[in-house]
């Protein structure tokens, strides 16, 4: 899996109950036509990212059909999530 490009953004909670920031990830990732999750169009990863003081995780995510917006039913694999963890990590302070 290959992030091509991305985009994210700070959410914000107007309510004030969610505890720290939340950051929205759109990646878009390059895969083989063999993998399971690849589509012609593109797939693309929708993260939420969470910061609380030190701590920093994902708080969800869900792969999708880059031209319909359509979940895709899969889900990310350990070695998978670690590296989109340390990609937010290394993108949300810019």
């Amino acid at each position: 899996m290959n992030i091509q490009e991305y985009s994210f953004e700070e959410l914000v909670d107007p309510t004030g109950i969610i505890q720290g920031k939340r950051f929205e990830f759109l990646l878009y990732i390059l895969l083989e036509e063999n993998d399971e999750l690849y589509v012609e169009e593109g797939t693309g990863l929708r993260v939420i990212f969470a910061v609380d003081g030190e701590k920093e995780w994902i708080a969800s995510n869900h792969f999708f059909d880059r031209s319909t917006d359509k979940p895709l039913d899969f889900e990310l694999e350990e070695e998978e999530k670690e590296m989109v963890l340390q990609f937010c990590k290394s993108h949300y302070k810019q």
